[in-house]
């Protein structure tokens, strides 16, 4: 049962990451958008075939590459979630690893599966297995601009912030990680002194049979 509660939200965030994609996917063109908030929230259909927030790996076997990491890093970010729950950490730094790991499932499946089921591969794939492109859609640009053209290097030039198109999962694992970075004094603090438990409790235990 003490793993239940951190899993549920990796799985929850599973489902609403591919519901939302497969929903996109079904009833939208690719490359077309629609105003979710004004020109500040949009959401625009894309697929992305490299990682996170629209960066991609320009190179031949980058996508079988980053795949494979992907596995990986899935098989022990679940590892390591495991391990925290079993030394009784900050919950927070559970509750944030378990966004990471459903995060982190929810585009692998993207990438192993969607080039096969969704046929949605690069034509220049040598397999769609492994090489499906990743569903983004979420698109947040809130300053849309110019730069004046007495500013050097970039005078006259277009400025957009926020430009990267995501997903639910890159969110997931954006909280997740952002949350560790935020908090980690408090987390790792709590797992430094269970680390230090056991030596304490030696030491006690060594004197008492003195």
């Amino acid at each position: 049962m003490k793993y239940t509660k951190y899993l549920l939200l990796s799985v929850l965030v599973i489902i609403l990451d591919q519901v939302f994609k497969l929903l996109i996917h079904y009833n939208m063109t690719l490359n077309t958008e629609f105003s979710v908030l004004g020109d500040w929230f949009r959401i625009h259909y894309i697929l992305n075939s490299g990682m996170a927030f629209g960066f991609k790996l320009d190179w031949e076997y980058g996508k079988l590459l980053l795949t494979i990491f992907r596995m990986f890093a899935m098989v022990g970010i679940g590892y390591y979630l495991i391990t925290l729950i079993n030394k009784q950490v900050h919950k927070g730094l559970c509750w944030s690893i378990a966004l990471i790991l459903g995060g982190a499932v929810g585009n692998l499946i993207d990438s192993v599966f969607y080039g096969v089921f969704l046929s949605n591969a690069p034509l220049d794939a040598i397999t769609p297995w492994f090489h499906g492109q990743v569903i983004d859609m979420l698109y947040f640009p809130i300053i849309q601009t110019t730069f004046p053209n007495w500013m050097p290097f970039w005078g006259g030039q277009s400025f957009e912030f926020f430009r990267p198109i995501f997903n639910i999962a890159d969110s997931s694992i954006f909280i997740g990680v952002t949350t560790v970075l935020i908090f980690q004094k408090k987390f790792f603090s709590e797992i430094n002194k269970a680390a230090d438990t056991p030596d304490i409790l030696s030491e006690s235990q060594a004197s008492n049979s003195e």
